[in-house]
């Protein structure tokens, strides 16, 4: 490649606030829920690059074929590979996209097809445009692209705070992630957090059904969240983490009670002496089992510690994917005022539907 930015290239990143910032000078956009890349194209070469810089080229060979059909013959280029189905986004999808083998890759690629949403532009010719300010980064953009066609698409704008701040109370239902504030003055700079994110954030009352051992050693490194769904099974749907390494090992006491004969007749019994992978309920919907290896480290230990579930945690996270927390659910308190039994997938906002295309369109 002959490019004034050559990969890899970390992506600038989002400091997040709660409430969305204002000024005539702010620029908004909805915040996509799919894989951050960084594309690099110098005539037909083509990398698709990731934000842990581990390039993506080789996952999505119908991205490589729009990117030649729709971007700039030199350029680099900020977006997220999504992939829409139906009115929303869906991550589940996307993760599964990441397969070794290239007979998979292909097939994935015509049976769930990802698209591009670019957002940035780092380069255009022999010229960077680190340095160049965001607003005139984005005028470039659009100019640009202005003949991209799907699957290749160019995000909404707006300087608009009311435009933003109903982007972010109804474009969760079509699967985005929240809205992402940029100053119109801002340069380009990889990993630094120069970026306003605004994310929703909910809380849930969850069974901790188990728990994972920190890699550094005995202390607890996870908690396993359950929630009970229509059927009364206690179904797995992600972890509470990100605790202070002190507070973790006041866990290990704290759990040690709730370890005692916590196999027998434990709701994921069956999945303890399970082979590694999916479990799928009698309604036909996969759902990853406590201790799936992990779809991007096939080397991590995710084998897990059985518990009673008894106790109650209460939780803040962002949003679902299908019944699963997208991300790690924080720790806020135990509940012992609450039966585990109690706690359901009824207590859980759900976001209202939005036609996807729409947020495409622009």
């Amino acid at each position: 490649m002959d490019l004034p930015l050559l990969p890899p290239v970390k992506p600038m990143l989002a400091k997040a606030a709660s409430t969305l910032p204002t000024g005539d000078d702010v620029f908004y956009e909805p915040k996509w829920d799919g894989f951050r890349c960084i594309v690099f194209r110098d005539g037909d070469e083509v990398e698709l690059g990731s934000r842990n810089e581990r390039p993506l080229t080789r996952y999505f060979p119908e991205v490589v074929a729009a990117v030649k059909a729709n971007l700039p013959e030199k350029c680099v280029v900020d977006g997220e590979i999504v992939v829409p189905r139906g009115d929303r986004l869906h991550f589940e999808d996307l993760l599964q996209r990441i397969h070794p083998a290239a007979s998979r890759v292909n097939l994935l690629a015509e049976q769930t097809p990802a698209s591009f949403v670019a957002f940035d532009l780092l380069a255009l010719g022999e010229e960077s445009l680190l340095d160049v300010p965001f607003g005139d980064r984005q005028k470039r953009l659009r100019t640009a692209l202005a003949g991209a066609r799907p699957p290749v698409y160019v995000t909404a704008i707006t300087q608009d705070a009311e435009t933003a701040k109903r982007w972010f109370e109804t474009f969760e239902g079509a699967g985005l992630d929240g809205v992402l504030a940029k100053k119109a003055d801002l340069p380009y700079g990889p990993d630094q957090r120069l970026m306003t994110k605004i994310k929703h954030v909910r809380t849930a009352d969850c069974v901790v059904a188990g728990f994972r051992w920190h890699k550094s050693g005995p202390i607890v490194g996870s908690l396993l969240l359950g929630l009970y769904n229509d059927a009364g099974d206690l179904q797995h749907i992600g972890v509470a983490a990100s605790f202070p390494m002190a507070r973790r090992a006041e866990l290990v006491e704290e759990l040690a009670p709730y370890r005692e004969n916590a196999l027998e007749g434990h709701p994921w019994e069956d999945w303890a002496d399970a082979q590694p992978g999916n479990h799928t309920d009698a309604d036909g919907a996969e759902n990853r089992m406590p201790g799936a290896v992990s779809r991007w480290n096939a080397k991590k230990d995710l084998s897990w510690v059985p518990l009673r579930p008894e106790l109650v945690v209460e939780i803040k996270y962002d949003q679902l994917e299908g019944r699963r927390l997208r991300h790690t659910g924080q720790f806020l308190r135990w509940r012992p005022d609450r039966d585990a039994r109690s706690c359901t997938y009824d207590q859980l906002e759900v976001p209202v539907r939005y036609d996807l295309n729409e947020v495409l369109d622009g």
